[in-house]
């Protein structure tokens, strides 16, 4: 088995859910689970992973301190309440991750589809740059809109890619671009932040059934995908 530096992995799991119509993604039951336990098997499973850290809203704290003791994980683990905005929570999982973590790895908690060897390619390409994230080539042809709902640019679609998690960072890296981004940017993603300090990069194949729940249909779309042998 490859080795690395400890490894903890920060899960995200604070958002409100607004695009789901009354229904909170991260706890909808899919497999006779929440969605939520899905995704946190992954990376229990995984050999790689040294700790997890799971940030959830504050009203959902004691449902995820039982979630996790129902799963029985092996190995370390704590839960956390994530902040305002995606970056706060961000910043409230990587500070609780231990000094002795070399790596810290980012996945959204709605992706429940992401895989063993996905988190393997993460952390093979880390080593390159200190920072990587999973990306997937655009299939559609992209239209930048303007206000009035008129076109103003039809980009390369060869050259456009659609980012997704985990995206994987040496620690003090990423703790480094959250504390030194303007307060003010509410960064989409946390390899925007590695790059607004001028540091490279390095980008590994993500999937495409690795999808993250954001609107009910997404939830069809997550069983239709479903692995035979999960």
């Amino acid at each position: 088995m490859e080795t690395f530096p400890t490894v903890g992995a920060v899960i995200v799991a604070a958002g409100a859910s607004r695009r789901m119509v009354g229904v909170d993604k991260l706890w909808a039951t899919v497999r006779g689970q929440p969605l939520l336990a899905h995704t946190i098997a992954v990376f229990a499973r995984s050999p790689h992973i040294g700790v997890i850290v799971l940030v959830v809203a504050a009203d959902r704290l004691d449902d995820a301190c039982a979630l996790l003791a129902a799963q029985s994980l092996g190995k370390p683990h704590v839960v956390v309440v994530g902040g305002a905005r995606r970056r706060d929570s961000v910043l409230r999982g990587l500070a609780a991750l231990p000094e002795d973590c070399a790596i810290a790895l980012i996945h959204d908690g709605a992706r429940p589809l992401v895989t063993e060897a996905l988190i393997l390619m993460g952390l093979r390409a880390v080593a390159a740059t200190g920072a990587a994230t999973a990306v997937i080539p655009v299939k559609d042809t992209i239209k930048r809109v303007d206000a009035a709902g008129l076109v103003v640019e039809t980009p390369d679609r060869a050259a456009l890619y659609a980012v997704q998690t985990p995206q994987v960072f040496d620690r003090v890296l990423i703790l480094a671009a959250h504390h030194a981004a303007d307060p003010a940017l509410d960064a989409a993603d946390d390899a925007l932040l590695v790059e607004s300090l001028g540091h490279r990069v390095r980008v590994f194949t993500g999937a495409y059934t690795n999808i993250k729940v954001t609107t009910p249909d997404d939830l069809a779309v997550v069983e239709a995908l479903w692995p035979t042998e999960a």
